[in-house]
């Protein structure tokens, strides 16, 4: 029950700023005469509502439940969730996996790690996406690349599997990634050099 409610924090935590800037441009149309800042609330209102849309997208592929058990994804579904996010983000989006049909855990997986990877980059670069292996057993292997890339704190102990010292909405998604790594039967590291934070998800047999 806690997992679920802290997985619901997050999704709520990524929407409410898009939502409220929504509103924020309602309540302008609502009160300014002026033609200016009419237009103004209108793109306001219209990139918001691109914004929180494509967030309830990802997220719904990420952390929903995405079909029956046993259902596959089409990676091109995944690929068009993942770059509308990525567009709302400062790092570009390098997806370099080919169309497959592929077994859902291992997409709700993939989607997390590109949000990890996001993270390491905050000040914005590139994040390259790569996969080898079947649909049916893949390896995951992400680069995020960008000025003074950072492993956020307690993300390596956390993905190694070790226990959290705090639980909360900003920690959970990695804790996340564990426990779907763990049902896809697949060990998790994260580790930096100079200019990249490298993630990789590779098969435990």
């Amino acid at each position: 029950m806690d997992l679920a409610a802290l997985v619901a924090s997050r999704v709520c935590h990524d929407i409410i700023s898009p939502v409220g800037a929504i509103t924020n441009g309602l309540e302008v149309l609502d009160e300014e005469g002026s033609e200016d800042m009419r237009e103004f609330a209108m793109d306001l209102i219209r990139k918001s509502a691109r914004q929180a849309s494509a967030k309830l997208q990802f997220a719904r592929l990420a952390f929903g439940a995405a079909g029956s058990a046993g259902a596959e994804i089409d990676l091109g579904d995944a690929q068009v969730v993942a770059t509308g996010f990525m567009e709302n983000e400062k790092s570009n989006l390098n997806w370099q996996l080919e169309r497959h049909l592929m077994p859902k855990n291992f997409v709700k997986l993939l989607l997390n790690l590109i949000l990890i990877a996001n993270q390491c980059v905050p000040r914005g670069g590139e994040i390259k996406v790569e996969m080898s292996g079947t649909p049916q057993s893949p390896s995951f292997t992400l680069n995020a690349a960008g000025l003074n890339p950072r492993i956020p704190l307690g993300m390596k102990e956390t993905l190694s599997g070790e226990e959290p010292e705090r639980v909360d909405a900003h920690s959970v998604q990695p804790i996340y990634s564990l426990l779907l790594a763990r049902e896809c039967g697949m060990e998790l590291t994260i580790d930096k050099d100079e200019d990249c934070v490298k993630i990789t998800a590779l098969p435990t047999e």
